[in-house]
């Protein structure tokens, strides 16, 4: 009876995904419009929807660092229809906020779309050259340096005190309500050093408005070769911050209906011209499979857990 029921079961759900889709698919962003994760969503959604023949909407559900977005998402129904496309504060979230959902058990994922560097620059007038010059001088004169960030409990944010806990220095946060203001203090020399999101800083980099001192995933950023990882600058193998972007779709979305979709998102991520215009963003292209994503959160969970506990990091 247990086999005959596998089978019925199995049979239907291939069948839904083949009729799939029957009508337009939501894609939740749960940034504003005009950030890297709204970049992302609208970059795929065209072809994403020649792709499937069907009218793929976005709809932007910023609020709570990504939180109000997610748990849309959470509480939708899971019949392929509603999707989440969200950043990496996803895996950061649980540690600093009471959610009305769970991470791992309300989601199915679905591909990590893009990789995005956190940078770390500095004021042009800003003492340390680079970031080895900056560690050597807080060692030298702890608390006295600081710098800014998005928010309390950002990738940017994180990035720093992960770097903290790996080389013994203290620096002070200064959190910012987005990264526009943090830019702008920084630029005019208000706070020494910044951490923000590539995409975000890179242009005054390349203006001299900003130094940029390094990149913070584990390879440098194609769209930005000439500067440094925070690992090799560092000689710290394990340090790693990656501000991904990733699609999730609710628990219990049929498997089938999940495959074809991260089926059509990869191909359309690698297609050339969808390719460039990440690289102009400063991002590179991943398209994982469901599988590989899953591994991403669930080291990333235990890996932020540790590093919000022992530097302290509390909610604004």
């Amino acid at each position: 009876m247990k086999n005959m029921l596998f089978v019925l079961l199995f049979v239907a759900t291939t069948a839904l995904a083949q009729d799939y889709p029957a009508r337009p698919i939501r894609l939740i962003v749960s940034f504003p419009p005009g950030g890297s994760v709204d970049i992302t969503a609208r970059l795929v959604q065209p072809k994403l929807s020649e792709a499937l023949g069907q009218t793929v909407v976005i709809e932007n559900r910023g609020g709570a660092g990504g939180v109000v977005g997610t748990e849309a998402v959470a509480k939708s129904a899971p019949d392929g229809y509603t999707f989440l496309v969200t950043l990496s504060s996803h895996t950061i979230n649980p540690f600093l906020y009471k959610l009305n959902y769970d991470v791992e058990r309300d989601f199915a994922s679905v591909s990590l779309l893009v990789s995005v560097p956190q940078l770390i620059a500095a004021n042009p007038n800003a003492p340390a050259k680079t970031l080895r010059e900056l560690v050597a001088a807080a060692k030298e004169r702890p608390g006295f340096y600081a710098y800014a960030s998005p928010g309390t409990g950002t990738p940017g944010h994180i990035a720093v005190e992960l770097l903290k806990l790996r080389t013994g220095i203290n620096i002070v946060h200064v959190p910012y309500k987005g990264g526009g203001p943090a830019v702008t203090d920084v630029i005019a020399g208000q706070v020494p050093y910044l951490s923000l999101t590539a995409p975000a800083a890179l242009s005054f980099a390349r203006s001299g408005k900003l130094r940029a001192l390094a990149v913070t995933t584990r390879k440098r950023s194609s769209a930005a070769p000439d500067i440094p990882t925070v690992a090799e600058e560092l000689n710290l193998p394990d340090y790693e911050v990656d501000s991904w972007v990733a699609m999730f779709a609710p628990a219990k979305t049929p498997g089938p209906i999940v495959a074809r979709v991260h089926k059509e998102v990869a191909r359309v991520l690698h297609l050339p011209e969808v390719k460039q215009k990440f690289f102009e963003q400063t991002a590179d292209v991943v398209g994982s499979s469901p599988e590989e994503l899953d591994r991403v959160v669930k080291a990333e969970l235990k890996t932020w857990a540790a590093v919000i506990r022992d530097a302290g990091i509390k909610p604004e």
